[in-house]
């Protein structure tokens, strides 16, 4: 059963009721779906694609204990741990996964500031949640990441952290400077030191040179 490009932003209730008992397959890609309330008609289906919605981190499926193929490329899904403890219980059978083009996918394609190894580090965690994957974003699971996924998965969750809402809303609004303000008085020649939140890890560095005082 294919509704592709309709712009709908729910599981039109016809389409579970006239297809939701024979339907082994369902594609929903291109629309504005932000649920997926009304999948629950679809108890049989094996395959389910989704790309190009604007789901997000509040996705919830039902049960669908047949289902070996699910795509959620370029949506709206951050939280991917919630994601995989979601899809162990609901989806036992997946085999198939691909979450391409959502944040909690990192890669080039999404932000330059991944690599590929986060990549490789998001995809250990993703075959230790789901040990049972067979693909993940259309690339075969090796023997090797497996085995590394056995062994590392457990240690390859991204933390990041979150705001307060309390600080966010009693600190006014000031332009970030990495140094306390007494570098900023053009009469004091004091030294100071202060905390930046950036890190630098080399990685576009070139190494290191010698420079000449003549060169200077």
């Amino acid at each position: 059963v294919s509704y592709i490009g309709q712009d709908c932003r729910e599981i039109p209730e016809h389409l579970g009721r006239d297809c939701g008992h024979f339907a082994k397959r369902l594609d929903l890609s291109f629309n504005l779906l932000r649920s997926l309330e009304g999948l629950s008609a679809f108890r049989s289906l094996e395959e389910l694609i989704l790309d190009n919605n604007q789901l997000g981190d509040d996705l919830v499926l039902p049960g669908l204990p047949r289902l070996h193929t699910l795509t959620l490329n370029k949506n709206r899904i951050t939280d991917l741990e919630y994601l995989l403890d979601h899809l162990a219980e609901v989806t036992p059978a997946l085999e198939y996964l691909s979450l391409l083009g959502n944040v909690a996918c990192p890669n080039e394609l999404v932000s330059l500031e991944k690599d590929e190894e986060d990549y490789k580090r998001y995809r250990c965690f993703v075959l230790y949640k789901l040990p049972n994957l067979k693909f993940l974003d259309a690339q075969k699971v090796t023997r090797q990441e497996r085995e590394e996924a056995l062994v590392r998965g457990a240690f390859m969750k991204v933390v990041k952290p979150k705001a307060s809402s309390e600080d966010v809303a009693g600190s006014p609004e000031l332009h970030y400077t990495p140094l306390p303000s007494a570098s900023r008085e053009l009469t004091s020649h004091q030294g100071v030191l202060g905390k930046c939140r950036y890190i630098y890890y080399g990685k576009n560095s070139e190494g290191n040179r010698f420079i000449r005082d003549d060169q200077l």
